[in-house]
């Protein structure tokens, strides 16, 4: 089968301090959009290890995933392009350490920014996703599940050769 489906595996932070969650403002072919800290699972690494890389990335906060609040499917038409992509997101709760403001953030990402669930809820046509109400709207009903229901086998972390 050469043109075998495949949904694009994505990883996102579901972050509260203080009553407020972290997300990202990132410029978009479709404008300004918010989105969890969150991106593509890369070659060689866990979904976990993607978390804790795309969080320090995207917001320049060190991340410690705590939990799967859950394992999420959306398909998405891009603007420009016309593309039909399906993403599989693994969406993560955890905490945020130390602010490493020196760093640069990712491109397209403008700002870090903390938010009420009332504001997030607002603003839903500036959402990247419906997933991204969706998981913070799971996290606050309580989801959570263990990490060690994610298990990334030795093969995926050598390198290859």
């Amino acid at each position: 089968m050469p043109n075998r489906w495949k949904p694009n595996v994505t990883v996102a932070a579901i972050v509260e301090r203080e009553g407020r969650f972290l997300f990202v403002e990132e410029d978009t072919a479709d404008g300004l959009r918010l989105n969890n800290p969150a991106g593509h699972l890369d070659p060689g690494e866990s979904p976990i290890q993607a978390c804790v890389r795309e969080v320090l990335e995207e917001t320049a906060y060190d991340f410690e995933p705590t939990a799967l609040v859950g394992v999420y499917l959306n398909r998405f038409t891009r603007t420009r392009t016309g593309d039909d992509i399906t993403y599989l997101r693994f969406a993560f709760a955890g905490n945020v350490g130390a602010h490493h403001a020196w760093r640069s953030l990712d491109d397209g990402i403008l700002r870090a920014v903390w938010l009420t669930p009332d504001e997030l809820r607002s603003c839903s046509a500036r959402h990247r996703s419906p997933l991204v109400l969706q998981s913070v709207e799971d996290y606050l009903a309580g989801q959570r599940a263990p990490l060690d229901l994610i298990h990334t086998d030795a093969s995926v972390l050598r390198t290859p050769g």
